[in-house]
């Protein structure tokens, strides 16, 4: 290590590491040791005791992880928690989010965005992958907070040529900003808004251009069930017949994917990943969830997501991994599957190579972007530990986490954010509710129809 000081010692802690095949494992009384927003070294707190640093965290009681990803939202949507609630999919969309979202501006999305990263920070997120409009000022918004993300700019069919140019203009504008912390994606709605053609032309673009793909596609098995009637063809088909399973694409949800879809999937040798967002589609009573098992067995990576506010009211992705755990557990009759180091491993590893950034974040090691989330396990829920991995998913919670640091700065420390002003975020946005939320023009940005 070098004689200059560190930029920054987490020491004390138990450090959630992965050994050489993977496999989830705890380092007790160890030190994470970060020098220009890289981890330079996990060594023991011994070791680094004497060790100069710029800043020092003592995290006694603690345990340090790599932070978490959340794989799929539309942060933005968090102006939106509470607003469409009961009700099926169709009439979500068009009796609610779709008019609403008619009216989205800018400094909306903006604020949504400041509350949306907010709440991750606070939750142990260090990292989001967003399908959302407006994706300009989100970039803004992630820049000046500190976060890292993955962005695109969604669009649908029926903005004609111009919303997959606008796509593509964000991706390339904004490649590699905020220092290499954002990286972007070209961002289809999903293969019921967007024209097979529109599709092909996407593929077309992100191999011309080395760009992945991030769209939602085989959502729920209704979704699975019209495009076999109504075309032939499953969902993960039009993504292959269209040229995407070509290329590096980020599915989210795929509650619909059947068997019929596997060797599909399997060919893609995990350029392919899926987002699982758990609690939206127990809200939305679909009749399955996303075949992790299956998906796992032929290489495809399978991160963890919370969908948009609208839909799930939270972007908790420590309740994701929870609920992950549990449902497939349920779902496969087996209590030896979903394991809490398997959840692990799909909550830290698996989520950073579903957004594209396995070789960066997603463990704690020598050479990765410190990406570190410290999480206080000295609350009586949370005692005694038997076991610390199922403590972690199953008895800790977001509130637990302390301190959140991305690309080696402490964006919260001890409950305390640091970069972003809630109360001043809330009291805009509440004023700007009553024109955001109007219904009364009858406009939609787009039809609900599978």
């Amino acid at each position: 290590m070098s004689a200059s000081p560190a930029d920054l010692i987490v020491t004390g802690c138990t450090v959630l590491v992965h050994d050489g095949d993977e496999r989830i494992a705890f380092r007790e009384d160890a030190a994470i040791v970060v020098r220009e927003g890289v981890i330079e070294a996990v060594t023991t707190a011994a070791a680094a005791a004497d060790l100069p640093a710029t800043e020092r965290i003592e995290a006694r009681g603690q345990v340090a992880m790599p932070g978490l990803v959340n794989c799929h939202t539309h942060a933005p949507m968090v102006a939106l928690r509470g607003l469409a609630e009961d009700l099926p999919t169709e009439e979500w969309f068009n009796d609610v989010v779709w008019p609403v979202e008619s009216n989205l501006t800018g400094k909306d999305v903006e604020l949504g965005a400041r509350l949306a990263c907010a709440e991750m920070i606070r939750g142990g997120v260090t990292c989001f992958a967003d399908h959302y409009f407006h994706m300009d000022v989100v970039a803004d918004v992630v820049t000046e907070c500190g976060m890292r993300a993955h962005l695109g700019e969604a669009y649908f069919s029926s903005q004609g040529p111009r919303g997959r140019e606008r796509s593509l203009e964000f991706a390339l504008g904004h490649r590699g900003a905020a220092g290499g912390r954002i990286t972007t994606a070209l961002a289809p709605h999903a293969p019921y808004t967007v024209t097979d053609a529109d599709l092909t032309a996407t593929a077309e673009l992100a191999r011309a251009h080395g760009l992945p793909v991030h769209l939602h596609a085989a959502e729920n098995r209704d979704q699975t069930d019209t495009s076999l009637a109504r075309h032939g063809v499953t969902p993960v088909e039009v993504l292959d017949r269209t040229g995407l399973l070509d290329t590096d694409l980020l599915v989210a949800h795929g509650t619909g994917i059947i068997e019929r879809d596997l060797p599909l999937l399997a060919r893609t040798r995990g350029r392919t990943a899926v987002a699982t967002a758990p609690r939206g589609y127990l809200k939305f009573a679909w009749p399955g969830t996303t075949p992790v098992r299956a998906l796992r067995a032929i290489g495809v990576p399978v991160g963890l997501a919370t969908d948009g506010a609208a839909s799930n009211n939270s972007l908790d992705v420590w309740e994701s991994m929870a609920l992950t755990s549990l449902i497939q557990k349920s779902t496969e009759g087996d209590p030896r599957w979903l394991t809490s180091r398997q959840a692990l491993h799909h909550a830290t590893l698996q989520s950073a190579r579903a957004v594209g950034l396995g070789g960066s974040i997603g463990t704690l090691a020598p050479g990765r972007r410190a990406d570190i989330i410290l999480v206080d396990l000295t609350g009586p829920h949370t005692r005694p530990v038997h076991d610390l991995a199922a403590t972690l998913v199953h008895s800790a919670r977001s509130a637990d986490v302390r301190t959140t640091v991305v690309d080696g700065r402490v964006l919260m420390r001890d409950r305390e954010l640091l970069t972003l002003d809630v109360p001043a975020v809330v009291g805009e946005l509440d004023r700007r509710l009553p024109a955001l939320i109007d219904r009364s023009h009858g406009r939609r940005i787009q039809e609900y129809d599978t």
